[in-house]
């Protein structure tokens, strides 16, 4: 439910040329927001000040400028590339004022704690958007009665001149904004896109990119490549060679017996990088013997 809100768009583009206007001519985004505080203070004063028929167009006009700047000074400094957080901030600062100085319009109009009570209810739909912004929700704006919803329920009054209604009006449709725009929040916020999108600017990692991998990246951990074996399954040692018969090697003597398993042993070939032995056989410590002599 966005009311009037939806006509936006449309309310850009009918700026468009004006907004070109100012950025060849380098006027400063600030100052846009300084002239829509300007204009709501100048129709709080016709609003309290004069007569209900006449000060209906005084005020129309006023809050149509202060609705342009609103919508002016973001956009200009998105086309002039000049967006700052100082701006951001200032930008926030010079609504909730402008808003504050239409409501304390009404003063001389409407008993003290109504006003007040109004006062209170117009900065509550931004403190909702704000905080879900905050949490990682996209900013939501409009509602039964947004900024400008009132805006026109101030023409209404100082057209018709009952300030009471229209600021009864005025402070319930807030508080109802409130509730549809924190409903809204709360649900924004179950979302996974969400979840991700906020863990993302905690941890410095683009939005974008946090959404494409698809996971939290709250609780996303570097991997520890751990080093796998060369082989999965067990070294097998090879079968020691087989010894030679007495045909092929008439020195070495008939094979060794299993007595001949105690008897010392002497280096064999390597094969496989692992060194077998093999038994001495009577014969081989008798050739070794008459060798030394």
């Amino acid at each position: 439910m966005n009311g009037l809100y939806a006509l936006k768009p449309w309310y850009a583009d009918r700026l468009a040329g004006l907004r070109r206007a100012l950025a060849a001519r380098q006027v400063s985004p600030d100052t846009l927001t300084a002239a829509g505080v300007v204009c709501a203070a100048g129709a709080a004063a016709a609003l309290a000040w004069l007569p209900a028929p006449p000060a209906a167009l005084v005020v129309a006009v006023l809050l149509a400028g202060r609705l342009a700047f609103a919508n002016l000074d973001g956009a200009l400094a998105r086309d002039t590339g000049r967006t700052t957080r100082r701006g951001a901030l200032l930008n926030e600062l010079g609504d909730r004022a402008a808003d504050l100085l239409v409501i304390a319009g009404f003063l001389p109009l409407a008993p003290l704690w109504l006003v007040a009570a109004a006062a209170f209810a117009t900065t509550l739909p931004s403190w909702v958007s704000l905080a879900g912004a905050a949490a990682g929700a996209p900013r939501r704006n409009g509602g039964p009665v947004g900024k400008t919803e009132r805006c026109l329920l101030a023409v209404v009054a100082a057209a018709s001149g009952w300030a009471v209604p229209v600021l009864a009006v005025v402070a319930a449709g807030s508080a109802v904004t409130a509730v549809v725009r924190a409903v809204w929040v709360w649900r924004a916020l179950g979302r996974p896109e969400a979840a991700v999108a906020a863990a993302a600017r905690e941890r410095g990692v683009g939005t974008e990119r946090a959404m494409a991998t698809g996971r939290d990246v709250a609780s996303e951990k570097p991997a520890v490549r751990v080093a796998e074996p060369a082989s999965s399954s067990p070294r097998r040692r090879p079968s020691p060679s087989p010894a030679p018969s007495p045909s092929s090697s008439p020195a070495l003597g008939s094979l060794p017996s299993e007595h001949d398993r105690s008897l010392p042993l002497d280096p064999g070939e390597v094969s496989g990088g692992i060194t077998h032995t093999r038994p001495q056989s009577p014969a081989d410590r008798g050739t070794r013997l008459r060798g030394a002599r």
